[in-house]
């Protein structure tokens, strides 16, 4: 025998309210229609659901079992409507992302986390790529934004582009370089130290052939290439190394005091670090919060570069 769940839901609210009157009150239902669905119920079960005659209003065994269903019901209507505001809100659900290494490592990595804590029903699936990876992740569909340095003229065709923070790079090395001591620097004092070099295919790497030709370091040395943020600083740190790392990463590395960088002016690069979508795809709303809140932390967190990087380096 099928049985209405809404039925059981009023039979729930009426036991539990005391009363029919109550119990109308409770479903939005005036009491001569919840008198003629306890009438039909009855007549359907077979059975009586209230005790004929009795005031207050007493329930049946049967009705007490039916009405702990009714409960179970409600509840789980509840829970559904819970999870659909949240899922609707941005506040659940999944957001698939990635990015160049050092930027999701030295920046997005602490973003992501307190992000996390504001709403931790949402899911990060993160992972690695340079743009034109990237791209391809994209127009699969495996992600739904990406975040990486562009340059505004070469946004790859179908995609959205949002800047979010300038291309500024920096000389960097451990705090505890001889050079880190000094308050202003000739070009001539770091040409004979060694360099890291990033990843042969990262931007980052013709970053640092453009920074060290702007400044006329022609020959160098490279002492390391490629690794992960973390392997950079770890090297710096037990070296006198030096090598070109965005500012915005060693800026978030302040509080650790894990690199430092030199008050020497290089040339920057002309692309701008930036979110990446599918202009023909509508994002999830758990994506859309996501990238709302990184637009916002990041329109905080420029001005403070740009004021440190000309306060620290830019100004020599």
């Amino acid at each position: 025998m099928k049985i209405d769940p809404n039925h059981l839901q009023l039979l729930a609210a009426i036991v539990d309210a005391g009363g029919l009157s109550d119990g109308a009150r409770i479903v939005g239902k005036s009491q001569p229609s919840v008198s003629r669905t306890i009438m039909m119920m009855e007549a359907r079960l077979g059975s009586r659901l209230f005790e004929k005659g009795k005031r207050p209003l007493r329930p049946t065994e049967l009705c007490l079992s039916l009405a702990l269903q009714g409960r179970v019901i409600a509840e789980a209507a509840q829970r559904a409507e819970t999870a659909a505001d949240l899922y609707n809100g941005g506040k659940s659900g999944t957001a698939r992302l990635a990015g160049t290494p050092i930027f999701m490592d030295g920046v997005i990595a602490s973003m992501i986390a307190s992000f996390q804590t504001a709403f931790p029903e949402v899911a990060i699936h993160q992972s690695y790529g340079y743009l034109a990876d990237l791209t391809e992740q994209l127009n699969v569909g495996n992600i739904d934004i990406a975040i990486c340095p562009v340059r505004r003229d070469n946004v790859p065709p179908g995609l959205n582009f949002k800047p979010i923070l300038k291309g500024r790079n920096v000389i960097a090395c451990a705090p505890s370089h001889p050079l880190a001591r000094k308050s202003s620097l000739k070009l001539a004092e770091i040409a004979d130290f060694p360099w890291i070099a990033p990843p042969a295919d990262s931007p980052l790497y013709e970053d640092l052939l453009l920074a060290l030709r702007s400044i006329g370091i022609k020959d160098f040395k490279v002492s390391f290439t490629g690794g992960s943020l973390a392997s950079i600083v770890s090297i710096l740190g037990g070296s006198d190394a030096l090598t070109v790392l965005p500012f915005s990463v060693v800026f978030m590395q302040r509080h650790s005091k894990a690199v430092a960088s030199l008050p020497i002016k290089i040339e920057h690069p002309d692309r701008e670090l930036g979110l990446l979508w599918r202009e023909d795809r509508q994002p999830r709303p758990a994506v859309k919060r996501f990238s709302n809140y990184i637009e916002s932390e990041f329109s905080g967190l420029g001005q403070h570069i740009s004021q440190s990087g000309r306060d620290e380096v830019w100004r020599a």
